[in-house]
């Protein structure tokens, strides 16, 4: 059976889209700073992204890690000194109830791979009190914060709870002994945000159209290729707002002024491997595809970086198997 046309992966197009610079720094300016540009795109950079950490306690451990619906990209700023934090969840139909203990639990990993880091350089109690030896930190030891945002793509109004109390069956008289953790939420169907960037607008603005329950899906699809094409959106944000959503967008539509694009392209050549798929075998066919894609794009002279993240997201490619058919066939 031939490949279906669209087979976008919310956690491929999702982290494509986020790791830009510009797009999480407005993203998180809107959040925390109502839109205020205090943080620069250019003072961040790609921190470390493995969520798996060990909590321990007297004779039993547990393992946290990140769930399978959940995407995360974490940016460093280093003028500010923090850790940024998203989380985007992956699952279009489903509202996850336990999400502020989750978070809340993500957290945690961040500062304990940072407490277990920093402890490392305590080895012995040279110039260390009995009580910073114990703690394998000294009193001036500080840790980076963390500030985390979870994106969520339903259709479906979150009607959970944004902090730990609401998940709590707490008496009235004892919420003040009971600590709380919440956690910062942007709907995607409905906010408020002030957004500067004109790619996070058009990508927000798509996303309320797709997910507007009082529209059918055609209709919907309908005024995202409009409003794609008035507005000259590029048509990888496109395929984003489709991965993310789980929705079928005929990105040919978006051509039909008459250039020849980039993704118009991605289909062909699509076809062709799966054409030759049938003849030669599927992966022969898969590998004949992405070599024609890597060729031409480079023949259009599009950068190398561009033409990876485009792999991955046609082609449903990890970042390292990217890498690879970028390096046997890139000249």
């Amino acid at each position: 059976m031939p490949k279906k046309t669209q087979d976008l992966k919310p956690d491929t197009v999702l982290k494509n889209y986020w790791n830009n610079n510009e797009q999480f720094a407005d993203l998180f300016n809107a959040v925390l700073f109502d839109g205020e540009q205090v943080i620069s795109p250019d003072e961040l950079e790609d921190a470390d992204t493995e969520e798996s950490s060990i909590l321990e306690h007297r004779e039993y451990a547990e393992s946290i890690k990140a769930s399978r619906d959940s995407i995360k990209i974490c940016k460093k700023s280093l003028t500010h000194g923090v850790e940024f934090v998203m989380l985007g969840m992956e699952s279009q139909e489903h509202i996850h109830y336990a999400m502020p203990m989750r978070v809340m639990g993500y957290d945690y990993g961040t500062y304990k791979k940072q407490y277990d880091s920093n402890a490392k350089k305590y080895q012995t109690k040279d110039g260390m009190t009995d009580d910073e030896y114990l703690s394998r930190m000294k009193q001036t030891d500080r840790f980076t914060p963390v500030i985390t945002v979870v994106v969520y793509y339903g259709d479906n109004p979150w009607d959970g709870a944004t902090t730990l109390h609401g998940m709590l069956n707490i008496p009235d008289k004892m919420k003040p002994f009971i600590n709380d953790y919440k956690m910062l939420l942007v709907e995607a169907r409905q906010n408020n945000l002030l957004f500067h960037n004109m790619t996070n607008i058009a990508f927000f603005d798509m996303l309320k159209v797709v997910l507007y329950k009082s529209i059918t899906k055609d209709e919907a699809r309908e005024k995202v290729i409009d409003y794609a094409l008035e507005h000259n959106v590029d048509k990888t944000v496109v395929m984003t707002v489709a991965g993310a959503t789980n929705r079928k967008i005929d990105y040919n539509a978006l051509s039909k002024k008459g250039d020849v694009t980039m993704c118009t392209l991605f289909d062909e050549i699509e076809k062709e491997g799966v054409l030759k798929g049938k003849a030669e075998g599927k992966t022969e066919g898969i590998i004949e595809g992405i070599q024609a894609l890597i060729e031409s794009l480079q023949e259009m002279e599009i950068p190398y970086t561009k033409t990876q993240n485009q792999l991955m997201v046609k082609f449903s490619l990890s970042e390292d198997t990217a890498q690879e058919y970028m390096d046997k066939f890139w000249k």
